[in-house]
């Protein structure tokens, strides 16, 4: 899963896909670097700036999801906690809705349950645009997440989305210490228990930047450890920035591992065995 933000402040990304056309060419290029699914979001999650308008967000995604659903062909997701935008995104082509408020509007469940759009339920304690984090979680983080995820697909299922249409997020970072996190991450196979995909959504993420001291654009190869961990564990989407990087690192992974298949013809095309200036 691909991440194309219709937003000015990103907490990773910089200035150089502020228009619609330089969206759907981001959006373009991460399908050819291997994408399967691009995720566009119309509100930043930094906490240092209150929610947008539903109005201004719909502005923002829906001319670019149409755009990249005619233009590109694949399957889009949109990063939305709110209802209004939920239904105009699907409506512009949208085939999931990636909400990172923890369902906590249940009217966005009913969107889901109405048009058939798929539904990412993640845990978070706290709510959009807020940052909390509680130490007293220590030690008993993982249970709060499968907890919390488990009433989730109820409150879900109760309103009428179909167990299938759910996938499910452990949600690093938020309202999560980074020890939480790791926690968490460390506890991500436990959650195939509760019978749906999880999505992975460690790109970038603070917890990365706190292990390694490195800022968000820096903080590949952490991205790419955590990556591994979370295949390891079975995630089943990942959602990341660096799509290229991702797609070369897990292909090498699978020609390494014990059951992977390498043609025995496999050579290095003569253009690629220098750098050219």
């Amino acid at each position: 899963m691909g991440i194309v933000n219709a937003t000015p402040d990103s907490f990773s990304d910089t200035d150089e896909h502020r228009t619609l056309e330089a969206r759907v060419e981001l959006a373009r290029s991460l399908v050819a670097a291997g994408a399967d699914v691009i995720d566009v979001g119309g509100e930043s999650g930094v906490t240092n700036r209150p929610p947008i308008d539903p109005l201004q967000e719909m502005e923002r995604v829906v001319p670019l999801i149409e755009r990249i659903v005619e233009d590109v062909g694949v399957l889009v997701s949109v990063d939305t906690y709110k209802p209004q935008v939920a239904r105009a995104a699907v409506a512009a082509g949208a085939a999931i809705v990636n909400d990172v408020s923890g369902l906590r509007d249940p009217v966005l469940a009913d969107v889901c349950a109405e048009t058939g759009a798929g539904l990412v339920l993640m845990h978070t304690r706290s709510a959009p645009k807020q940052k909390v984090m509680d130490p007293a979680l220590d030690g008993r983080m993982v249970a709060d997440v499968e907890e919390f995820l488990d009433e989730r697909i109820f409150v879900a299922t109760r309103r009428g989305v179909a167990f299938e249409q759910l996938l499910l997020d452990p949600g690093p970072d938020f309202s999560k210490t980074p020890a939480q996190t790791v926690g968490v991450l460390r506890a991500l196979e436990g959650l195939h228990g509760l019978g749906r995909p999880l999505l992975l959504a460690v790109s970038r993420k603070d917890f990365i930047g706190a292990i390694t001291g490195r800022p968000p654009r820096e903080r590949v190869g952490g991205t790419l450890a955590a990556i591994a961990h979370g295949v390891d564990a079975g995630a089943h989407v990942l959602r990341v920035h660096d799509v290229g990087q991702t797609a070369d690192f897990l292909a090498v992974r699978a020609a390494l591992d014990a059951h992977g298949e390498v043609a025995s013809e496999l050579r290095l095309a003569e253009g690629l065995r220098w750098h050219r200036r």
